[in-house]
């Protein structure tokens, strides 16, 4: 018997929200070194810019963080009104329809009424649940994760400026590692849509490309 009857079975984040959030920290990076001047930039400048970039991603690595939080105790809630009210139905009708409602469409379209009559009957039979929303170790730990796959997600993008001295080749470098990150995302786009990898791949670089190329338009 469970402890939790809420218990989230959520990853850190879902494949399609690592695309999502690395497409976002690479247009954010790649718009704050595309405004330095490489062939005249010194090394001050350089820094600068590192500094500005990371500042930038630490900040969005500890929104999404609190975001996800947020998010997974609105999770909760919601799992908790539905629990507290299908305990509480005393018409079995209105209870299948609270469960079905809380499953996957798929998956409540197969199922017969007696067999939503019997979740009824488990659900009546579990622990009372807590009154409030209260986010669990897991919980916290998988707001860290996120925070840390935000965060050093953008390093690959970081390392040529970290370890080469001319200012050219490491912007070069930078943008060609950029390049293959966001290749990477559309080819594991495709696969996960169900579409031609390679050709999400091609497109993920075009339109990642032309988001930076939009956002130092708007002044990014």
């Amino acid at each position: 018997m469970p402890d939790d009857p809420v218990k989230s079975t959520w990853p850190v984040l879902e494949p399609s929200e690592r695309i999502a959030e690395t497409l976002f920290g690479l247009i954010m990076f790649l718009g704050i070194t595309g405004s330095l001047r490489a062939a005249t930039a010194g090394t001050e400048d350089v820094h600068t810019m590192l500094v500005s970039a990371l500042g930038c991603n630490l900040a969005w690595g500890v929104i999404d963080a609190v975001l996800y939080c947020m998010g997974r105790g609105a999770e909760v809630g919601r799992g908790l009104i539905v629990y507290h009210a299908v305990r509480k139905a005393t018409d079995p009708q209105r209870a299948h329809r609270l469960i079905a409602d809380a499953l996957p469409s798929v998956v409540a379209s197969v199922l017969q009424p007696g067999e939503l009559e019997s979740i009824h009957q488990r659900l009546k039979q579990l622990p009372e649940p807590p009154k409030h929303v209260r986010l669990g170790k897991d919980d916290w730990l998988r707001g860290l994760g996120v925070f840390l796959w935000v965060v050093l997600s953008m390093f690959p993008l970081a390392i040529p400026f970290i370890f080469m001295h001319n200012a050219a080749a490491a912007l070069h470098v930078s943008n060609a590692i950029a390049i293959v990150m966001l290749f990477g995302m559309g080819y594991a786009y495709g696969r996960l849509t169900l579409r031609n990898p390679w050709s999400r791949a091609i497109a993920m670089v075009i339109v990642g490309l032309a988001l930076v190329a939009l956002t130092k338009a708007f002044g990014g």
